[in-house]
C-alpha cells in the first residue's frame, strides 16, 4: 500500500538557539506521526541536549537519509550533519552555528529536489550568525530562493483570521518603497491568488495595501506611489479575473480581513505585514515562502538566544508550521 503520508524535513535552524529545544518537544508528540513522516536535519549532539533539557521522552536516532528513519513515536530521527562542536555554548552567535544552519537548508533542498521529501519545516536562524559565517543573506527566504534558483516568490505569513503577503520583506524602508513596482506588486497579487487557490479557495479576496497613510488619500500624502506603483498592477489582475481590491488604507485594511472581508492581505514592506500578525500571537503565526517549487513553511519566531537551553521555549508555532506543511505538501 502506497504511504500517503508526506515526509517532512524539519532543519534545526541555528543550532545554539531554541531550534532545538522547540523540535524535541515538537517532534515527540504522538499525533505528528499519524499526520507525517518528520525527521530533523541537524546537529544530533545538540538535539540530544535538547531532549535532556526539555525532558521530551524521546530517544534521537541517527540516520544517514529519510529512507533509514523509523518515523515513529518516541524516536526522533536525524540526518546529523556534525557541523558544531557537542559543548556548543547555548544562546552565542558563533561562525560555526551559522554556517551549520545554511548547511541544514543546503541539504533539505538537494532531498527535496531528488524527490526524498515533500515539504520543508525550519527553525529559526540567526542573520549575524549567518553573515558572520560568509553566508550574505538576509534570511530563510532568499537562501531557499537562491538554492532553488526561484526568481519570483514571496514570503507569507499566516495566523488565526489572517494571511498576508509582502512585497518587499528584509530591507530598510526607504528602500521597499523604491523596490515595489508595478511588475511586482502584480507579480505578488498573483502568487496570493495561487496560493489560496491550491489552498482550496474558489475565488479568494485579496486586499492590497498602501504605501502611504490612508493609501495616499489622492496624492495628498506620499509622491503619488500608488497612482504609478500599485494602481496599474491591480488594475492588470482585475482583468484576468483576480478577485482584488486596492490600493486600500492599511489601518483599516486588516481589521476588515480579519473580520472576514478578505482572505489574504498584501503587504508592502516588512512591518506592515508582520505588526498585525505578531498582535495575533507569536505563538500561532506562520512563515510560508511562496512561489518556490519546494513547500516550506516556517515558524514565525527568532533563534532566542536569551531563553535558548532553558527549556521556556514554545513549541506551538512550529507545531503550526508541522500542520500547514503537511496541509501544502504533495502525496508521495
Amino acid at each position: 500500500m502506497m504511504e500517503k503520508r508526506p515526509a517532512i524535513a524539519v532543519t534545526m535552524g541555528d543550532p545554539a538557539g531554541v531550534g532545538p529545544e522547540i523540535i524535541a518537544k515538537s517532534l515527540s508528540t504522538k499525533q505528528l506521526f499519524s499526520d507525517c513522516l518528520p525527521f530533523v536535519i541537524g546537529d544530533a549532539s545538540m538535539l540530544e541536549r535538547a531532549v535532556e533539557v526539555t525532558g521530551a521522552e524521546a530517544v534521537v536516532r541517527t540516520i544517514g537519509h529519510p529512507s533509514e528513519a523509523l518515523f515513529q513515536h518516541g524516536t526522533i530521527d536525524i540526518v546529523d550533519m556534525n557541523l558544531v562542536s557537542p559543548d556548543l555554548p547555548w544562546g552565542e552567535i558563533s561562525e560555526a552555528a551559522g554556517h551549520a544552519a545554511f548547511s541544514y537548508l543546503e541539504q533539505a533542498v538537494t532531498l527535496a529536489n531528488n524527490g526524498d521529501i515533500q515539504g520543508v519545516c525550519t527553525a529559526p536562524l540567526n542573520k549575524e550568525a549567518l553573515h558572520k559565517a560568509g553566508h550574505l543573506y538576509p534570511g530563510h527566504t532568499e537562501i531557499l530562493a537562491q538554492l532553488t534558483q526561484t526568481k519570483t516568490f514571496a514570503m507569507m505569513l499566516s495566523a488565526p483570521g489572517l494571511k498576508v503577503i509582502h512585497a518587499t520583506t528584509h530591507v530598510g524602508l526607504l528602500d521597499a518603497v523604491e523596490k515595489i513596482n508595478v511588475q511586482r506588486e502584480y507579480d505578488v497579487i498573483k502568487l496570493a491568488d495561487e496560493t489560496l487557490r491550491t489552498a482550496g479557495f474558489e475565488n479568494p479576496a485579496i486586499g492590497v495595501c498602501g504605501i502611504n497613510p490612508h493609501a495616499g488619500e489622492n496624492g495628498l500624502f506620499g509622491n503619488r506611489e500608488e497612482e504609478e506603483k500599485v494602481i496599474p498592477a491591480v488594475e492588470k489582475a482585475q482583468e484576468e479575473g483576480i478577485n482584488v481590491q486596492g490600493p486600500l488604507p492599511a489601518d483599516t485594511l486588516f481589521f476588515r480581513a480579519k473580520r472576514g472581508d478578505f482572505d489574504m492581505v498584501v503587504a508592502q514592506y516588512h512591518d506592515q505585514g508582520h505588526g498585525p500578525v505578531k498582535v495575533l500571537g507569536l505563538e500561532a503565526g506562520v512563515n510560508i515562502t511562496v512561489g518556490l517549487p519546494i513547500i516550506r513553511t516556517s515558524v514565525d519566531h527568532g533563534t532566542a538566544f536569551d531563553i535558548s537551553g532553558q527549556n521556556i521555549a514554545d513549541e506551538q508555532s512550529l507545531n503550526e508550521a508541522l500542520r500547514m506543511a503537511v496541509q501544502l505538501a504533495p502525496v508521495r
